[in-house]
């Protein structure tokens, strides 16, 4: 399964990223987690150390990489391949964390106009059409927060997308937004986990939220202190708090997402 997750910044995407990894890795399936936001948020939650962390340079942004993968020999500067080499990049670039997950640092692109046509975008693309139609695992990927991503089709093909919200009209917006512009890009399946729920008349906004716009909501992930400790002291939450609500509810997520490809 190719899984996609998205939502507004803030809204808890990289937990739930990252410990539905680990969940995954636990239940024996070979996982790959990709961080394709700009912070490297994912590692944290995933449970890399520190020290290792502190080692990742961002595919997006190794110059030398993208170079040598992406330059014609005895043509001009200007141009560059479209579809570079990359089916050895996780075997080289990607990081074994716990319980089996690989960690692939993709990050972002940081030039004017979501549109640009550069090597670094063409390498990237490449990457991510291989690792979505050619890898055989689950690949997880955690999108850049917003909607730009879908404006440069960077989550094409994915099988489910997976958007995370919480108890805020912004959040229900940029759902909206998310399915609408997905779509336009060919992505059918969509799904939504409400996030940072503390209360019956949350929960029910939410729902009520995303029903208007044909989205429907698989999980409610209770608002979790021992969550936001975690992330306080850059901690894994399935490793500081394994039994709290929160990765409970992450669990049975699980679940929900492949029941509900079952059926589709």
């Amino acid at each position: 399964m190719k899984l996609a997750v998205t939502g507004k910044g803030g809204v808890g995407k990289s937990f739930i990223a990252g410990t539905l990894a680990r969940l995954l890795a636990k239940d024996g399936y070979r996982v790959l987690a990709v961080d394709a936001d700009p912070n490297i948020n994912l590692a944290y939650t995933i449970g890399l150390k520190e020290e290792d962390i502190s080692k990742i340079t961002p595919l997006a942004v190794n110059r030398k990489l993208i170079e040598e993968r992406t330059k014609i020999p005895g043509i001009p500067y200007g141009a560059f391949k479209l579809f570079p080499k990359v089916d050895d990049i996780v075997d080289r670039f990607g990081i074994r964390g716990p319980d089996g997950v690989m960690l692939l640092v993709m990050g972002t692109v940081q030039d004017g106009g979501t549109g640009c046509l550069c090597p670094a975008h063409a390498f990237l693309r490449n990457l991510l059409r291989h690792l979505i139609m050619e890898r055989d695992e689950f690949v997880i990927l955690d999108m850049e927060a917003g909607i730009e991503h879908l404006g440069r089709g960077t989550a094409r093909n994915v099988d489910v997308m997976l958007i995370v919200v919480e108890p805020s009209f912004k959040s229900i917006e940029t759902a909206q937004r998310i399915k609408r512009l997905a779509s336009d890009i060919g992505i059918h399946n969509f799904v939504a986990v409400a996030n940072k729920v503390s209360t019956k008349e949350e929960e029910e906004f939410i729902k009520m939220g995303l029903e208007k716009y044909g989205i429907p909501l698989l999980i409610t992930v209770p608002f979790d202190k021992q969550i936001a400790y975690a992330d306080l002291i850059k901690t894994a939450p399935i490793d500081y708090a394994p039994s709290s609500p929160a990765i409970k509810a992450v669990s049975q997520l699980k679940k929900s997402i492949t029941e509900f490809m079952a059926k589709t």
